[in-house]
């Protein structure tokens, strides 16, 4: 792990030499043998920073090694530090703090195969970075509770993020990095195994001793994932008079209670991901959170239509929507259909972006949609077996605003993909993904159509043969277009680039496709084998 390049924010002292320091000439020579001035030597301290600012790290560290001064603006202007946080580093800790001195961002990592720093080395660090704001700790098993104690004693004026993936430290390490860094606004908890069935945060916690200015005052972000018992961060949630953004994935327990515990709250943000989550939570998100901009909802067990109806009666100022019901793969299918889309393409007009994955949607629900949501421009339908060529053709015809659309594993053919080409006047984008009667060279010749348009297909579910018999029409295309032009570059047609809008979902239907496609890549190797087997004999 090497030092991460810094951002190009200003220092907290300017970096001029002074004028009485007289800088040795170094001249070197031209193309003529002739001698000139090194003319970096003008340069102040602050731009040569901000130069240094836009390099990569192995280019920076390069830098550091020209002379002195480049040296010294390297070390004051760092800003980002990565380490490699072995029991091995610890010898060398003094000169690189003493070094790096003006970081405020600092990334921990440690493999669980090496053993990582320990308490005393951590101390080392919060004593050195005084002005650290962001801490991200990954597999730093030897840090315990007394370490994170003694740490935030020298951290509590600065530390604005902190991140733990994988680490020991139980309960208390985090209440006291709670209970003293008053200026932290985001955390994030990932495989803590050793948070036991207690609370967080004791009542007088609340107030960091600090007249209602504590950390619960200014906690924006919350994410926690992976946690067999997340639900005792309950008083956490509840506490937090300014979170914003609240992440759950991947946590046991039962969730109603804790979203039930919310009275009124200034959350515009909520992921949940594979949660034990039925219509009595959203419910309660419907009472508690009116301002609520973006919510994911993943593979919850027990959300129904109802409970969406709930949100769309109450948060009129819904932008994203994602519901992933995962009813194809086994999971439990609540009954999220036609209504539940109605209820919140009728009363949420500002959605931007809506992503649909195992949702039992129809043209009733497209046409909510296109009617009452003149801004969404990013839609996903992944997973559904009702959205076939006719669903492609009305959102052709009328979706207009409509800029990013990605169909997934979905019964569509060549005809609906022509459709969609064919209309969407702002479509910029178009991932088609898993969709077994949509061909290869039908897309090759959408974008000779209309160049504009980014397809990007599913590549990789093509037979070699398919691969092959589309290579030789694309070259044939281009050398019947390429006639009498002379020679010309020839654009890719087809891209595997990723979007940013997010549709794709891991677990059961990630396993079922690459055992799928495991199944296929062996299909033709199965009769040669028996028939060589038949001419041994």
């Amino acid at each position: 792990m090497g030092q991460a390049a810094s951002s190009s924010s200003s220092f907290s002292t300017p970096y001029t030499h002074p004028p009485n320091i007289q800088f040795p000439q170094l001249n070197c020579k031209d193309e003529d043998g002739e001698l000139e001035e090194d003319l970096t030597l003008f340069l102040p301290d602050e731009c040569l920073a901000c130069v240094m600012a836009k390099l990569g790290s192995l280019d920076r560290n390069t830098c550091s090694l020209v002379c002195k001064r480049w040296s010294q603006i390297d070390s004051r202007s760092r800003q980002r530090l990565v380490l490699a946080a072995n029991s091995e580093l610890t010898p060398f800790l003094p000169a690189i703090l003493s070094r790096f001195d003006a970081v405020s961002v600092l990334s921990l990592k440690c493999s669980r195969k090496h053993l990582s720093i320990d308490d005393s080395a951590f101390y080392l660090i919060a004593r050195s970075l005084v002005s650290l704001k962001k801490l991200k700790l990954k597999g730093c098993v030897e840090i315990t509770d007394d370490g994170l104690d003694a740490a935030s004693h020298l951290l509590r004026r600065s530390l604005r993020k902190l991140s733990c993936n994988s680490c020991s430290f139980t309960c208390s390490g985090v209440r006291s990095m709670l209970s003293r860094c008053r200026l932290l606004e985001d955390l994030t908890l990932k495989r803590l195994k050793n948070l036991k069935h207690q609370l967080l945060l004791d009542a007088d916690d609340g107030d960091g001793g600090g007249g209602g200015d504590g950390p619960l005052e200014r906690l924006q972000r919350l994410c926690l994932k992976d946690l067999h018992n997340a639900s005792i961060l309950a008083p956490l949630i509840s506490s937090s008079k300014s979170l914003k953004t609240l992440i759950v994935c991947r946590s046991a327990g039962g969730w109603d209670p804790v979203f039930g515990g919310l009275r009124s709250s200034s959350l515009a943000e909520i992921q949940l991901e594979n949660l034990q989550l039925s219509d009595a939570g959203l419910f309660a998100i419907s009472s508690a959170c009116l301002d609520l901009e973006v919510l994911y909802i993943s593979r919850a067990s027990h959300c129904t239509d109802a409970g969406f109806a709930a949100i769309a009666a109450s948060c009129r100022k819904l932008r994203k929507l994602h519901i992933d019901t995962c009813a194809k793969f086994g999971g439990y299918y609540g009954g999220v259909g036609d209504d539940g889309v109605v209820s919140i393409a009728a009363r949420c007009s500002q959605l931007q972006e809506v992503v649909l994955m195992g949702v039992a949607l129809t043209v009733i629900s497209l046409q909510a949609l296109a009617s009452n949501c003149p801004s969404l421009e990013r839609m996903a339908l992944c997973n559904i077996d009702s959205v076939g060529d006719p669903e492609l053709g009305f959102v052709a015809a009328k979706f207009y605003a409509l800029r990013k659309l990605c169909i997934k594993n979905c019964p569509v053919s060549d005809a609906g993909i022509e459709a969609i080409a064919a209309g969407c006047p702002n479509l910029v984008k178009l991932k088609v993904k898993r969709c077994k009667e949509v061909t290869q060279a039908n897309v090759c010749r959408l974008r000779q159509q209309r160049v504009e348009l980014v397809i990007a297909l599913d590549v990789e579910s093509l037979s070699i043969a398919e691969e092959q018999e589309m290579a030789a029409e694309e070259h044939e295309s281009a050398a019947v277009h390429g006639r009498g032009r002379g020679p010309r570059a020839v654009r890719p047609l087809i891209t595997s680039s990723s979007t940013h809008l997010v549709c794709g979902s891991r677990g059961a239907n990630l396993i079922k496709s690459k055992l799928s496609n495991a199944m296929l890549l062996r299909r033709p190797s199965m009769p040669s084998a028996s028939s060589s087997h038949s001419s041994h004999r």
